[in-house]
């Protein structure tokens, strides 16, 4: 498990050029898949044993290892329903030392509000790489925050535009069922947890106490 981790970081460095091909490179087939609504783009920067991961929320993880899971369910299977959604990088940062590099971008839907601004995820995302050389990923984490992505699913089904598969995730979640690749961090809470600890929240919440 300790390729999971973000403890297990390489030592060895690569030359800077190198680096700043590989992320022309990665920005670029970004690019593709947008244009082409088909995010396999990616998967031949992967190396066979890599790991891809990401928080799905408290206790919940989305874990791919392995090229050919990276190729099904990160890039494939997770990104069914988000066709014409955009990824912008805002700033990319490289570290040739220890091999590593952190993407910052933006989550921006293909779906319009009345006065005509777009509907994106508020805040930044972004995604932290560790490079293993001929220009492929061994290691990837994304972050982002989850609330104001739910934020921007509520405002998109209000306009019925949220797209069946995207509803069905989320059908599925709200039922306790696992998404494809998704695993638990620890043991579910009881429902006397979970029953305790709402009624701790709405006494915060309505009582300040």
């Amino acid at each position: 498990m300790a390729s999971m981790t973000e403890t297990a970081a390489p030592t060895t460095g690569w030359p800077r050029e190198e680096l700043e091909e590989m992320v022309r490179r990665w920005l670029a087939a970004n690019q593709a898949s947008e244009n082409s609504r088909d995010w396999n783009h990616l998967a031949p920067f992967y190396t066979d044993d890599a790991v891809y991961l990401w928080t799905v929320g408290p206790g919940e993880e989305f874990v791919a290892e392995g090229k050919e899971q990276i190729a099904q369910w990160a890039v494939g299977e997770q990104m069914a329903g988000f066709e014409g959604w955009t990824y912008p990088y805002q700033q990319v940062l490289i570290d040739e030392k220890k091999g590593e590099v952190v993407g910052f971008w933006k989550q921006v839907s293909p779906y319009k509000r009345k006065n005509g601004t777009v509907i994106e995820v508020d805040g930044i995302g972004g995604s932290w790489f560790r490079y293993a050389g001929d220009y492929k990923w061994s290691w990837q984490r994304d972050f982002f925050d989850l609330l104001s992505v739910f934020a921007a699913f509520s405002e998109i089904a209000g306009q019925g535009n949220l797209s069946p598969e995207v509803k069905k995730k989320l059908h599925d979640k709200a039922r306790g069922k696992l998404l494809v690749g998704h695993q638990r961090l620890r043991p579910p809470a009881s429902m006397g947890e979970r029953l305790k600890a709402g009624l701790s929240m709405a006494r915060i919440v309505l009582l300040g106490r």
